[in-house]
């Protein structure tokens, strides 16, 4: 933390008159390995290209709470407290932290996606080939309070759901979640900031004609519209939809945008990603791109990650740690994953 930042920030929580700014942020650093326990032993050998990007993404990020996806999860946390070593002797120190058991990888032992068998991926609450791969996690600076988790909400139980024609057996067990959704309270001097952290599925990987994963995307997002906290709270996430390109149900913002508002960050790297193949078609300012997938085969570069503050907060910046090429950890951003580090600074009481 810089050094006016940081003694801000104590004057803040040393007074409740005082006001400081608090910058929120969210990246998926595609910390996932196809097998439990390889994280870890990633982290632990310190010869992991990727892991060292990502250590130094966040350092640089300079974030006071981070929610990252995509993060694999084990029962004793150990992937994630051996990862926030790294980013304490790197000078980046998170001693509060959070992580629950995610909806992906766990089995059902149900054919969930109707394709007549039973313990793939495909069939698990959420998508994973073993129990917690690619998970979520909170570091946080500031103190965590208790966290409402509502991963277990069965998505048929979601208020006006799109969930399609479902056998019953299936329907008493699935889940929204893909991934999970938590309300985590961070404490502010004498202001609670709650973070309405999710993960969504995909839009797409499933049959057009049932829509399966393009619904329950949809429904991810919406839920928070019926689950807002009477407290100021932002809402964040891989929500894997686009506000204007690539594939999914567009509408499930408009659940949302009378709560919230929209900082719209933006990045020098976007704007200059190459707009050919499916780029060249899009409608989005690229500048607001969060993730880089093939352009040429595949969707392109989208906006899938957010950062939405209640209406009633103060935005004063915002931005995509996305650097242009020539720029510093340009390289850094490109090795460490394929999505880019959105972060919000707030202005609280």
């Amino acid at each position: 933390m810089g050094l006016i930042r940081a003694t801000a920030l104590l004057i803040l929580l040393a007074g409740p008159a005082a006001a400081e700014t608090l910058r929120v942020a969210t990246w998926s650093p595609d910390l996932s390995r196809k097998g439990p326990g390889l994280l870890l032993k990633d982290i632990r050998s310190g010869k992991d290209d990727q892991i060292a990007a990502a250590v130094r993404i966040i350092q640089a990020a300079d974030a006071d709470v981070l929610l990252l996806t995509g993060f694999d999860w084990d029962h004793d946390g150990i992937a994630l407290q051996a990862f926030a070593m790294l980013l304490d002797q790197a000078g980046a120190s998170y001693p509060h932290r959070f992580a629950a058991q995610p909806n992906s990888g766990v089995p059902s032992g149900l054919d969930l996606d109707g394709d007549g068998r039973t313990g793939t991926g495909d069939d698990a609450q959420g998508f994973g080939l073993f129990t917690g791969q690619g998970g979520m996690a909170i570091l946080s600076r500031l103190p965590l309070g208790p966290v409402t988790d509502h991963s277990a909400v069965l998505w048929r139980d979601q208020q006006g759901n799109l969930m399609p024609q479902t056998p019953a057996a299936v329907a008493a067990v699935q889940r929204l979640s893909s991934t999970a959704h938590w309300d985590v309270p961070v404490t502010v001097g004498a202001t609670t900031l709650r973070l309405l952290a999710f993960s969504a599925t995909p839009p797409v990987f499933d049959e057009p004609v049932t829509d399966r994963n393009g619904r329950r995307n949809h429904d991810e997002i919406v839920f928070w519209a019926s689950h807002l906290p009477d407290a100021p709270f932002v809402i964040l996430g891989d929500f894997n939809l686009d506000p204007v390109d690539g594939e999914g149900r567009r509408e499930a913002f408009d659940r949302l945008l009378p709560h919230v508002q929209d900082p719209a960050p933006v990045s020098g790297g976007g704007r200059l990603a190459p707009q050919t193949g499916a780029n060249a078609i899009q409608k989005g300012d690229p500048a607001r791109d969060t993730a880089q997938w093939a352009a040429a085969d595949g969707p392109g570069s989208l906006r899938v990650d957010m950062i939405l503050p209640a209406r009633g907060l103060t935005v004063t910046d915002s931005g995509v740690l996305w650097p242009a090429p020539d720029q510093p950890l340009a390289q850094d951003a490109a090795t460490a994953s394929r999505h880019r580090l959105v972060w919000v600074d707030l202005a609280l009481p």
